[in-house]
Parts: structure tokens; C-alpha cells; sequence
């Protein structure tokens, strides 16, 4: 267990788990927790026992945002406060070499969507929702919002989300491939942490690289992205992993994962 204020984390079969923990302010993210989000992930990301870490909430919402009580907590202006604070945490999930699940429960909102967005995989309870408060505030989309939305809904949606303030229902994210899976209140927990634990005993190179291929797509043309999937996959090819992986598909057996 953690010794953290503002989060909990842990680390069982394989599988950390962050938890926001600030349950009496909605998990809002203040810049402790901003600072321990970054502490944690950087943790996850150092360790041989980690594969895919979990990123969940306590209480009755995933997030309910920055928290707006701390004004800019120290700094001139709130775009070197996202620069500064915010950016390690969503870019260290972005770069991890680790798969990211977030499970969603209640009011995803502002900035906590992004968080949770960010990740590369997710589970939402059937009555959860994003929570686009922005507009309603005089505030633009944050920590990189704009690009998942538009991604996903396309401009014309994400526009009417962020303009009306919107919310999108936990099914609506599903559709738009916003979240993969959908469940039952009661079961987000296990099945997250099932199919957490599923992919721990996944091949953590291709996991890796594989990351690495998708998060470029956008950004790269065809012939760029198949040259890096050349280039890495010469890279698994040549791994213990895969070569373990291949004699065990021979002799009908379940491989075994070493990460190397």
C-alpha cells in the first residue's frame, strides 16, 4: 500500500492500481495530487513487477476536475500550471511503457476526462458519464480533450459536447469508442481488475511497442507507420519472448511471458 495523501497505490499480480482519493472534494485534482499522480506513474513505469496499471477513484465520481479552490496554486498563469503539472502526469501515461485501464464510475469531469482518456484503454460503469463543464465556465477543453473528442465524435459533435456543456453518457462513449467496455456498477471493479490481470500475462513487448505504433498513427503518414512496425517488429522477433512464444504454439501450450 501507499503512503501517498491524495491517491492509493498498490501493486498485485502484476497489475498497479492508482487510486484518486480525495472522495470529499469528488477527487478533484489539486496540485498535491497532481504532484503524487506523477510520482506514482513514474513508480509503475521503474518497476519489473508492473505491466498494466489501473487508473480508478474512490467515492461517489471518478473526478470532478481541477480543483478550482486552489485558484492557480502558485503559479502566474494557468497555462504554465497545465504545462508544469498537468502534462507530466498525461504525458507519462501516453509515453508509459506500461498499458493504462481506466474504470469510470459517476461524474467524469473537466480535466478528470482527459485523465481518464488519456489512458489507452477503459471501463465505464453503465450510469457514468463525461462531463464537458468547460463553456459553462468560460474555459476551453484542457489536457489535451479537444484531440480524443474530435478523434473519436468528430468536429461537428465534439463541438456541440463542448459548446452546451454537455454530458456523454457511458454508452454514447462506447459507441464512440471513447471507452471499451460498459458494466454494471457493482462489477466495474472485478471486471477491470480482470481484465487487467488478462493482459498482465500478455506479452509485455508487444505490448510496448505496439503502444508506440498506435499512438504515432495520427501524426505519421502509411509508409511511416509500416516502417516502424518493421523496424519493431524485428525487435520482438529477436526476444526470448517471441521465440518461446513460437515453440510453445508448436507444442500446443500456453506461452510464458518474461519480458525479455
Amino acid at each position: 500500500m501507499s503512503e501517498f495523501q491524495t491517491i492509493k497505490y498498490s501493486v498485485a499480480n502484476r497489475v498497479a492500481t492508482i487510486r484518486l482519493n480525495r472522495p470529499e472534494a469528488m477527487n478533484a485534482i489539486s496540485q498535491k495530487m497532481r504532484l503524487e499522480l506523477k510520482q506514482a506513474i513514474d513508480t509503475a513505469e521503474a518497476s519489473d513487477d508492473v505491466r498494466v496499471v489501473i487508473i480508478s477513484a474512490e467515492g461517489r465520481g471518478f473526478c470532478s476536475g481541477t480543483d478550482l479552490s486552489e485558484g492557480l496554486a502558485g503559479f502566474k498563469t494557468i497555462d504554465a500550471q497545465i504545462q508544469q503539472e498537468y502534462m507530466p502526469v498525461l504525458m507519462g501515461i501516453h509515453d508509459a511503457s506500461k498499458l493504462y485501464i481506466a474504470s469510470v464510475h459517476g461524474a467524469c469531469a473537466g480535466i478528470g476526462a482527459a485523465l481518464a482518456m488519456t489512458c489507452d484503454l477503459a471501463v465505464m460503469a453503465d450510469d457514468a458519464f463525461l462531463y464537458l463543464a468547460f463553456a459553462g465556465l468560460s474555459l476551453v477543453p484542457d489536457g489535451g480533450m479537444s484531440y480524443h473528442l474530435v478523434n473519436a465524435l468528430g468536429y461537428k459533435k465534439a463541438m456541440q459536447l463542448f459548446a452546451e456543456a454537455g454530458r456523454l453518457p457511458a454508452l454514447e462513449c462506447e459507441k464512440y469508442g471513447l471507452v471499451n467496455k460498459v458494466v454494471a456498477p457493482a462489477d466495474l471493479a472485478s471486471e477491470t481488475r480482470a481484465w487487467a490481470q488478462t493482459l498482465a500475462e500478455g506479452a509485455p513487448i508487444a505490448q510496448r511497442f505496439g503502444k508506440q505504433i498506435m499512438r504515432a498513427v495520427h501524426d505519421s503518414s502509411y509508409r511511416e507507420i509500416a516502417a516502424k512496425e518493421s523496424g519493431l517488429q524485428n525487435s520482438c522477433m529477436i526476444s526470448e519472448d517471441c521465440q518461446s512464444a513460437i515453440k510453445a504454439f508448436f507444442q500446443k501450450q500456453k506461452p510464458v511471458f518474461r519480458g525479455v
